[in-house]
């Protein structure tokens, strides 16, 4: 086991004991640092407080389920730094809706794109409440070949796990795929189920929650991905000459 440059991950999101997937985080962080040898900081930052911190600071954001957010601003003001600075990302469930509904805003300019669970009556709805709810359920996910999501899983199908009701409007797919958002992960009925953005380092969204796979001894392969992205921001910035 090699041990590598050490990743400060901030954990983005409103930490419950009755979220499981936030019950299941801290034991995957040492998971990732016993078995894999990476290096890690993980930092709880609340939606509200991510204003006042310096997200940019972080290697490596991760945008937690459990909306709707206490701050939908401080969720969307993560992915935005993530995504301008160039930070390793990982958005699962919600994080996944807000990583879109920022995109969708700040790159494709449509300001009134809002998300149904917490605005009902935003004049954009971008984020909808799905036709059967995935609550509780299991569906398989269909991997396009080529793209990193594929490299990710070494599978071109893959069987996730959710705790969702909500999901992306497909009428939008056009504008975000004109602006470098990569649908790359569908279920067997075409509904978009993973998303990267082109050219980035390491942004990527999931609906499922990769978190809630097997018994929590064991790391997703997404999730072992986006902390060794991390690890690679970490050792970049280091090796950067001092501005």
């Amino acid at each position: 086991m090699t041990t590598t440059r050490t990743a400060r991950i901030a954990l983005v999101g409103d930490r419950s004991a009755h979220v499981r997937s936030h019950t299941r985080v801290p034991g995957l962080i040492d998971v990732l640092r016993e078995q894999y040898g990476l290096g890690l900081d993980a930092y709880w930052v609340p939606t509200e407080e991510v204003s006042a911190t310096s997200v940019d600071a972080f290697d490596g954001v991760w945008l937690l389920p459990g909306s709707p957010y206490r701050d939908e601003a401080g969720a969307l003001a993560a992915a935005r730094a993530a995504r301008e600075h160039r930070l390793a990302f990982l958005g699962t469930c919600g994080g996944f809706q807000h990583l879109l509904l920022e995109f969708a805003r700040d790159v494709c300019g449509l300001t009134g794109a809002a998300h149904a669970e917490n605005d009902p009556a935003g004049p954009d709805p971008l984020i909808v409440a799905l036709a059967c709810s995935l609550v509780g359920h299991e569906g398989a996910v269909n991997l396009a070949r080529g793209s990193l999501a594929e490299r990710i899983f070494g599978v071109e199908r893959s069987l996730e796990r959710y705790h969702c009701g909500y999901g992306l409007d497909h009428a939008y797919l056009p504008v975000l795929e004109a602006h470098g958002l990569r649908f790359t992960g569908h279920d067997d009925d075409g509904e978009v189920r993973v998303v990267e953005l082109e050219g980035h380092p390491f942004m990527v969204g999931t609906l499922f929650q990769p978190e809630l796979a097997g018994d929590g001894t064991r790391c997703h392969p997404v999730i072992r991905a986006f902390a060794e992205a991390a690890v690679t921001v970490a050792a970049t910035r280091a090796a950067a000459p001092a501005s």
